[in-house]
């Protein structure tokens, strides 16, 4: 009976290690899947983030391009190979984010400047570098200049010309940008 009873002991230790042995290796298995998931995550965000500037290129290239040569056939090609890659990163799930006008948000938005423009403050009211999203995680904030408010923009266009304000006396009347 003692035999028995050693036995039957023996034989649920084995069952409780083969279990936990089992459970580790299917945590194993899924962490696994999880830091293979991670990688791909992150070589495609690089990768989008990579193209996002060559879009960024594109688009600074075909707004140079004059109205009168936006027919030309070389023009048209370029603007079709910029439309397939914005195509291609919408497939990938990858946004440009909608900026100006817009009210300023640090998670979305990068302030270069503070500026006097036609829109109210805290507004943004420059896009100095177009920003993306992909699957709604910001892949690159909009670089922007905000807009410190109406205020100083009609102050600016009520003051008396260059020639009637006295001078600084260093010759060099600028606009004054807040840079931050």
């Amino acid at each position: 009976m003692k035999r028995m009873a050693e036995l039957e002991q023996e034989n649920q230790e084995l069952k409780d290690k083969y279990l936990r042995s089992m459970a580790e290796f299917e945590n194993y298995r899924r962490r696994s899947i999880a830091e293979k998931s991670d990688w791909i995550k992150l070589a495609t965000q690089k990768l989008a983030l990579e193209i996002c500037d060559v879009m960024d290129n594109f688009e600074r290239a075909l707004n140079q391009v004059e109205e009168a040569a936006r027919e030309d056939a070389f023009v048209k090609g370029v603007t079709q190979i910029e439309q397939q890659l914005r195509g291609v990163l919408g497939k990938e799930g990858v946004c440009r984010i909608d900026a100006l006008g817009k009210e300023f948000d640090p998670a979305l938005h990068e302030a270069l400047a503070h500026i006097p423009s036609e829109y109210e403050a805290n507004l943004v009211a420059a896009v100095i570098q177009n920003g993306y999203t992909m699957h709604d995680k910001v892949l690159r904030p909009v670089r922007v200049a905000v807009s410190s408010g109406k205020h100083e923009a009609n102050q600016a266009e009520t003051e008396p010309p260059a020639e009637d304000k006295p001078s600084s006396g260093n010759g060099s009347d600028s606009i004054n940008i807040e840079i931050k």
